[in-house]
């Protein structure tokens, strides 16, 4: 057997800028308070914006980490996939 060496690692690049997840993040939050303030015809006073924006900031980074777990496990799923394949017409 030959001394090979396997590929160090590969780039999986990722479809997601989080640059942009957190500009899209604050224009959700000013958008649902903006929203929030027409649909009840009130107005937010300044600490009620800014918990607001506080609170959906947090509560959308949670998802997107979430998504980010499960972006791992579908990675995965596609590597396991392939391995299989390889081995299938490889006869194993």
């Amino acid at each position: 057997m030959t001394d090979k060496k396997l590929p160090e690692t590969i780039t999986v690049r990722s479809a997601v800028d989080f640059d942009i997840v957190g500009e899209n993040i604050h224009d959700i939050a000013e958008f649902a308070i903006e929203r929030y303030e027409f649909t009840n015809e009130t107005t937010l006073s300044a600490e009620q914006r800014e918990e607001a924006i506080r609170k959906i900031r947090d509560e959308l980074w949670t998802l997107v980490e979430k998504m980010k777990a499960r972006r791992k496990q579908w990675l995965k799923a596609l590597f396991d996939t392939a391995n299989g394949c390889v081995a299938e017409v490889a006869g194993e």
